[in-house]
Parts: structure tokens; sequence; C-alpha cells
């Protein structure tokens, strides 16, 4: 029983699927007799390169096709394998000789782009002055390796992977002719691995309709338990953690899958094809981390770069959903959450002093409110104090910025006079950074004040120590690593 792939291959140019463009152009060739001496057929493996070559062959010669036919006057060459300019050469002088009972002798060269330097040189004098009576069909899955000059000189079509919803269609068919029992989801998995290579869809449709038992329906578990995939399902399920930023289910859904032995690579791959078919400009920002780790998912120990990928870049949970049009705003609202920074700024109230600096010295800056700052004048220990960090976390309208912002911010003194946040970088890279439109934005919504980003040199400091500096010289206390300790 012939193999699928086989069984379905298109023996004129009218039964080709998915390829109207090329096939068009052939046929008014072919109705014109206007037939060019060189045809370069490029696109993706499966595509029908070879099978379209084959027909064109034929139907200029007017000989019949079928698969098993021989013509002598139809030369097929795979270039991996004769890759030599001695091969080639002998191909020009071959091709001298008159057909024996067509009217071309037609040459299809395969991957034509393993052919080595001297080979193509040795070919392209043969398109250059070519014989009256010969055609070549040159087919590649590489367009780049092959010379400007041999491409100049020939006509190129572009094979394109087939549309999903075709492809769904000519497998159903299929299945309907070769009475597969198959589900539309199980089809659809098929339709999804093979990506739109007809002959790897038709192979895979064969592999899956020899496994079910007869007259039972195969199922999508089914497929993807013999292709080893996850169901869509679960990986619906992985990505709906993932925005929830439940990095507990995320974890869990990943050991069921691991314990099935889906690879990683193939977990990670399902992943990266529901992404790319998202269409919301929101869902697309928010799984961008994803989109960014996913394909590093690779040994050595893809399992763990698969799961740090989905648990360290979830976003948070709060992140409101943005929709319309308004992409600068979907950008700021998939940056920017709704959430209390957990950390604490420095103020100038007239308690600071007392602060225990155990408690706060590991801490991030937090902008305080009135109503806070009151409690930090009757409160020696407000950073420590259980009552006073639970008033802080419940306060409403404080931002959450993004982890890079909270990065340049970690490295600022920020201080806070009459009612107006001043941002002390100790960089001006820092600077630079926070004084970005966008983060410009981000930081008032975060600061909700009026706020002014100094220069690095016009940093405060403390008067004791301006006035020591000032009697040595001007000098600069610096840290251990050579910046400005605050």
């Amino acid at each position: 029983m012939k193999a699928l792939y086989r069984k379905y291959r298109p023996l004129k140019l009218g039964d080709v699927v998915g390829q109207d463009q090329i096939t068009l152009a052939l046929e008014n060739s072919l109705k014109s007799g206007k037939i060019s001496h060189s045809y370069i057929f490029t696109g993706p493996r499966g595509t029908g390169k070879t099978s379209i070559a084959r027909i064109f062959a034929h139907e200029i010669n007017n000989f019949p096709y079928t698969l098993e036919d021989s013509y002598l006057d139809i030369i097929e060459i795979d270039a991996a394998s004769n890759t030599g300019v001695d091969n080639i050469r002998d191909l020009r002088e071959k091709a001298l000789i008159a057909p024996t009972k067509g009217k071309y002798k037609v040459y299809i060269i395969d991957e034509v782009h393993m052919l080595s330097k001297s080979a193509f040189n040795a070919l392209l004098k043969t398109l250059e002055e070519p014989p009256e009576h010969v055609v070549f069909i040159l087919a590649t899955t590489d367009l780049e390796k092959v010379p400007v000059t041999i491409t100049s000189r020939s006509q190129v079509h572009l094979f394109r992977l087939a549309d999903p919803a075709l492809m769904f269609s000519h497998l159903k068919n299929i299945c309907d002719q070769e009475k597969i029992n198959i589900s539309d989801p199980a089809l659809k998995v098929i339709v999804r691995r093979g990506g739109g290579s007809f002959r790897d869809s038709l192979s895979l449709l064969d592999q899956i309709s020899s496994l079910a038992e007869q007259g039972s329906e195969i199922s999508e578990k089914l497929v993807s338990d013999c292709l080893g995939l996850p169901l869509d399902g679960t990986i619906e399920e992985i990505l709906s953690a993932y925005k929830n930023s439940d990095t507990s289910t995320v974890s869990s859904l990943l050991k069921d899958l691991f314990s099935q032995g889906l690879k990683p690579e193939l977990i990670a791959e399902s992943i990266l094809e529901k992404l790319v078919s998202f269409s919301n400009p929101a869902d697309l920002i928010i799984f961008s981390p994803l989109l960014e780790k996913l394909p590093s998912v690779s040994a050595p120990f893809p399992d763990a770069k698969l799961l740090l990928a989905l648990v360290a870049t979830t976003p948070l949970s709060s992140t409101p959903r943005i929709s319309g049009g308004d992409h600068e705003g979907a950008m700021k609202e998939a940056i920017v959450g709704r959430e209390a920074f957990s950390s604490e700024l420095v103020t100038n109230h007239d308690n600071f002093d007392n602060i225990s600096p155990s408690s706060s010295s590991s801490r991030r800056p937090e902008v305080l409110g009135d109503r806070e700052r009151d409690r930090v004048k009757s409160c020696e220990n407000y950073s420590a104090c259980r009552n006073c960090s639970e008033e802080k976390a419940n306060r409403p309208g404080i931002s959450t910025i993004s982890p890079a912002i909270k990065n340049q911010l970690s490295s600022c003194k920020i201080i806070e006079k009459n009612g107006l946040i001043h941002v002390y970088p100790m960089r001006k890279i820092t600077k630079t950074i926070l004084e970005k439109p966008l983060n410009h934005e981000i930081l008032k919504g975060y600061f909700e004040k009026e706020f002014i980003i100094h220069s690095p040199d016009e940093l405060e400091k403390d008067p004791k120590l301006s006035k020591i500096s000032d009697i040595m010289g001007n000098i600069q206390e610096v840290n251990e690593n050579g910046g400005i300790p605050f």
C-alpha cells in the first residue's frame, strides 16, 4: 500500500493545492508556448517543488505522467550527491544531445544550493548559452545560497507553506476518501505539527491512522500522545496561570507534563505556537518575556530553562487589561500595575533619624503620604512596625513599576521637600533612562506628586561630610565599588 503522501501526489497542475500563483503562471506559459530555459522553484520543504517540477517537465513534452514512469528526456539530479564540477561538466556534454522523443530535454536539479562554487560556475556557462532544446528546473530550500548570476538568468517561483485552513480542508477530504475516523481537534493538531508542509502533514496522518483501533475515532489525546505533544487545553492552562502569576500552578502543570515523558523542547515549541497565534496587542505585550526566553529552551538542562522562563518572567497578576487601539497606553498599562511597591523611599520627615537602620537598610525607598508621615513621628520603628507596614500595603494609588525601573530607582537617593519629590541618580545613565518619555510617564503614576530628576553632581551630601570635604580639597567619598555611598 502506498504512503498517503505518494498516493495523493498531484499528477496535473490543476490538482496542485495551495500554490495557485505558481500553477497559474506555468499554465499560461504552456498555453502561450513561451517556455523559459531555466526555472528556480524555491520554498520550504514539502510544499510541492519537486512534484510541480515533474508535472511541468511532462506537460511541456506532452508526456503522460504517472509516478512510476521514466523518460530519457527528463533527467532528475540530486545536487546533494552530485556537488562537484565534474558532474556538471558531464551534464553539459549530455545536454548538447538532442531529446529522443519529446521537444525538450528537461533537467530537474534538486537541492541545487548544495552545488560547489566551481560547479555553479560550470552550470552558469550553460545558462548563458543554453541549447534551444534544454530546460533547467532548479529546486532549492535555500535560495540565498544560489549565486545571483544563476537566479538572474532564471524565472524564480516562490513556494509558500499551506494556510492552516486550507491544509485542514485538504486533510479532511483525504480522511473522507480513506475512511479515516478522526476528530476535528485531532486533525488540527496534525495540521499544526505539519507546519504547512503537505508531505509532512500527510506523513503524520498516515502514521496516526495506523494506531487507531478498527472503527474507533482518533482523538486529540491519541494524536498528542503519539507525537509527544501536550494537549491544547494544558497549554492554555499554563498560559492562563502565567498570566495570573500563579507560579505554583505553572510548576505543577510542567511537572505533570515531564512525568508523561514530554520533552521540554516540544512543550516550549507548543507554547510558542500558541503565542504566535495571538492577535491581541495586550496579550502580546504581557507574554513578550516568554517569546524572548522560550526559543533558548534546549540542551543542556532544557527542563530547568523552561521552568525558569515560565516562572521567572511571570507578570503581576493585577496588571490591568488593555482594550481599544491605544498602543502607547497599552504599553504603559502592561508595565505599570496597581499594587504597592514594597520598598521605602528616603524622606526628610522630622523623625527619620529614629528609624532603625537594621530594619530599613535592605529596603528600597517608598514615598510616604501625609498620614503615614504623621505616624512616623509617633512610631520610632516605622519600617519594622507591622501595623504601619499593613497600612502602607493597603494604601491606594501607588503603582507597581517594572523591575528595570525599580533597579534604576534603587540606585537613587530620593527626598521629598515641601510636597516635591527630588530624585538624585548616582550615574548619568540612570538619569537618561528615567527621563525617557515612557519611563517619565510611569514615574508620574508611581510618585503621584511632582518630581525632579537631578544630575548626579547635584546629589545632596551630609553637611558634616561636606565641611570635611571642603577642608580636604573637595574630595568625594566613594563606596567599595567606586560609587557614591548614598
